[in-house]
C-alpha cells in the first residue's frame, strides 16, 4: 500500500461555492457529488470538501494518513501519546476513518480502504 498523504479533505461552509473553486482549480470535475462530500482526483491524489468540517472542529485542510487496520494503528497511536478526535467509521463503501491528534493539537486523519 502506498504510505504518502494521498488524501487531503478542507472544511468548506458554501460547497457549492467551494466546488467551482476546486473545479476551476484542480481542471477535473469531481467524482463524487453529494451533499455531505465532494471529491476529485488528481492523478494518486484526492481533494475532499466537507460541508461539516467545522461542525467537526476543523479550521483547515485534513491530511489522511493510509493504513492497513484502522482501528488497530487507532490503538497503537494512543499507546504512542495520540488523542482521538473522531473514533473509526465507515464514510461509504468500506472505506473507514478516524482523526487524532499530538500532544500539540495537530489532527490527523487515518484512512482504511476497503479490502
Amino acid at each position: 500500500m502506498n504510505k504518502s498523504i494521498n488524501l487531503v479533505v478542507y472544511p468548506v461552509k458554501d460547497l457549492d461555492q467551494a466546488k467551482a473553486l476546486y473545479t476551476t482549480l484542480l481542471g477535473v470535475e469531481p467524482y463524487a457529488d453529494a451533499p455531505y462530500y465532494v471529491g476529485y482526483r488528481v492523478g494518486d491524489q484526492e481533494i475532499g470538501l466537507d460541508p461539516n468540517g467545522h461542525k467537526q472542529g476543523l479550521t483547515g485542510p485534513l491530511p489522511y494518513w493510509p493504513v492497513d487496520d484502522i482501528k488497530q494503528s487507532v490503538q497503537d497511536y494512543l499507546a504512542a501519546g495520540a488523542e482521538v478526535v473522531g473514533e473509526p467509521k465507515d464514510v461509504g463503501g468500506g472505506k473507514m476513518v478516524a482523526t487524532i491528534k499530538d500532544a500539540d493539537g495537530n489532527v490527523t486523519g487515518l484512512v482504511q480502504e476497503p479490502a
